[in-house]
């Protein structure tokens, strides 16, 4: 059985203990996945917030996605890039397919892309979803979910920095550097 919210909380963990914040633009799944990760614990902390992209407008002129097609591997990216610009965080999720019932932009109902966006790396997986249009939504929430804890935990077995603190290799300074 499909669980929207099952890494949810291995997410939150995670942005809490390395400092990683979140945002999410969402197309295919409709604020499903901002809605799941808004449940994780401490959400105020971590989750700055979503956009859902409904509309190929709000793509185009919220979330700088390229006019063309949106059932793409580029579009995925884009909206993935667009929210962490816009939301000022660095780790991302986007989601972008065809729902169903029946096919769009010559892809058959149950395609979808999810591009995931952390510390600077960036990944789009294309699936193949079974089911009615709620089916795939929550499938789609799910695997999207679960790709993104993936890649933070991936970050973390790199030792990727926080943003918030001083590379691993930086010097601290301290005193006063100006000539005198």
């Amino acid at each position: 059985m499909t669980d929207p919210t099952k890494y949810v909380e291995d997410i939150a963990e995670l942005a809490k203990e390395h400092g990683f914040t979140l945002g999410a633009a969402e197309s295919l799944t409709g604020g499903a996945v901002a809605s799941a990760l808004a449940r994780g614990s401490e959400a105020a902390m971590w989750f700055h917030g979503g956009v859902v992209s409904y509309s190929r407008m709000v793509k185009y002129d919220v979330l700088g996605v390229t006019p063309g097609p949106l059932i793409s591997e580029r579009c995925a990216l884009e909206m993935c890039e667009g929210a962490a610009r816009l939301l000022k965080v660095d780790c991302a999720v986007s989601t972008t397919g065809a729902g169903g019932p029946g096919p769009e932009e010559g892809h058959r109902e149950g395609t979808l892309y999810v591009a995931v966006l952390v510390r600077g790396d960036v990944t789009v997986h294309r699936m193949e979803i079974d089911g009615d249009p709620g089916e795939v939504v929550e499938s789609a929430t799910e695997q999207a979910l679960g790709l993104l804890l993936k890649a933070m935990t991936e970050s973390v077995d790199r030792g990727d920095a926080d943003p918030g603190e001083p590379a691993p290799d930086a010097i601290a300074v301290s005193g006063d550097l100006t000539d005198d």
